[in-house]
């Protein structure tokens, strides 16, 4: 079974492959090798250290539902990642976040990568509500999430803000 590919104008989103996760940050020329892409110095951005360990462990099938790179198709570069912190709870949520390196935020690729993998799970079986957090200084992301149509719906115990979008 082959994993899914999401091409938008200037990204192509995949999934970060387990062998590749367990290879970061440490390994980063095998890691390039198994993603098929070129690391700037940048990513894998520290927010990201500690969910490596955990897409390592995942099985093909699990890998969805975790870490996914955006890699810009002109350059074949990684600009950042986007993804779900695990497959759909009993109630049918998923939880994403999303990341962009420094130096290439601010040119629409986070919300471009959003919108593409927002029609990419509202298509799995099963999914009813798409659940995302943000700081509340975070106006950049603050934008991309309403651009979106997420609507906050309060704040979590580590003062984030919550956001939903229904599927």
């Amino acid at each position: 079974m082959s994993q899914p590919r999401i091409r938008t104008d200037r990204l192509e989103l995949r999934p970060l492959p387990a062998a590749a996760a367990a290879a970061l940050p440490d390994d980063r020329r095998t890691a390039a090798r198994l993603i098929g892409a070129i690391l700037p110095p940048s990513w894998p951005q520290p927010d990201l250290l500690d969910a490596l360990p955990i897409q390592a462990g995942a099985t093909r099938l699990r890998e969805p539902y975790g870490i996914w790179l955006m890699v810009e198709l002109a350059s074949g570069t990684v600009l950042g990642d986007i993804g779900f912190m695990g497959p759909p709870d009993a109630l049918g949520s998923v939880e994403t976040g999303y990341g962009v390196i420094p130096e290439r935020r601010r040119q629409g690729y986070a919300g471009e990568a959003l919108a593409a993998i927002l029609r990419w799970v509202r298509a799995e079986q099963g999914v009813h509500a798409i659940v995302a957090r943000c700081e509340a200084a975070n106006e950049p992301s603050i934008r991309v999430l309403r651009r979106a149509g997420f609507r906050r719906t309060g704040t979590d115990d580590d003062g984030m803000q919550v956001w939903r979008l229904d599927a």
